[in-house]
């Protein structure tokens, strides 16, 4: 009894890890999206020869404000060789982002979407679009593929705080 259920937890965990990445291994679908004062447009076409990690989050998230802090280390750790965006979806709006700007001394640009950019990330449906976790990150390749992709659970949680995600940019920046 004890083996089969220790056999069930492998087979269950193997599956955690591949499940990571099941959006992956395609183009990354091109986008241009306002700042929330809409004073600048970030599209994907200015990012071409880059690292581009996207960051589907909410301002009102504990693991999105965990993994904003992540990403301004990778800002900090690599410079202009990776680019970086983090993407807002309704109710968020220009005052809730001005504010967790501030609050948190974020200086990685975040985007808002009206869900098209998403949807299309996520491949969603209009069933599927009410389920989508966040925070979930998109690490795309500098030829615009995305390589792998992350939604935060307790498997993915090193990608989330720093150490795996760097180990995913060192894959993606050789």
């Amino acid at each position: 009894m004890i083996r089969a259920v220790l056999c069930l937890l492998s087979i269950a965990s193997g599956l955690a890890v591949a499940a990571s990445g099941e959006l992956s291994n395609r183009r990354a679908p091109g986008f241009a999206l306002p700042d929330p004062g809409y004073q600048h447009y970030y599209d994907l076409q200015d990012f071409a020869g880059k690292v581009v990690i996207v960051d589907i989050m909410s301002t009102r998230c504990p693991h999105c404000l965990l993994l904003s802090t992540t990403l301004e280390q990778v800002k900090a750790r690599y410079g202009e060789k990776v680019a970086i965006l983090e993407v807002v979806l309704p109710p968020d709006n220009m005052d809730t982002v001005s504010k967790f700007i501030a609050t948190n001394n974020i200086t990685v640009p975040v985007v808002c979407d009206m869900g098209q950019m998403t949807a299309s990330y996520f491949k969603a449906t209009p069933n599927t679009m009410t389920q989508i976790a966040i925070p979930h990150l998109f690490l795309i390749d500098k030829q615009g593929m995305i390589r792998n992709d992350f939604a935060y659970e307790e498997s993915t949680q090193a990608v989330f705080e720093g150490a795996g995600l760097f180990a995913e940019i060192d894959k993606l920046l050789k």
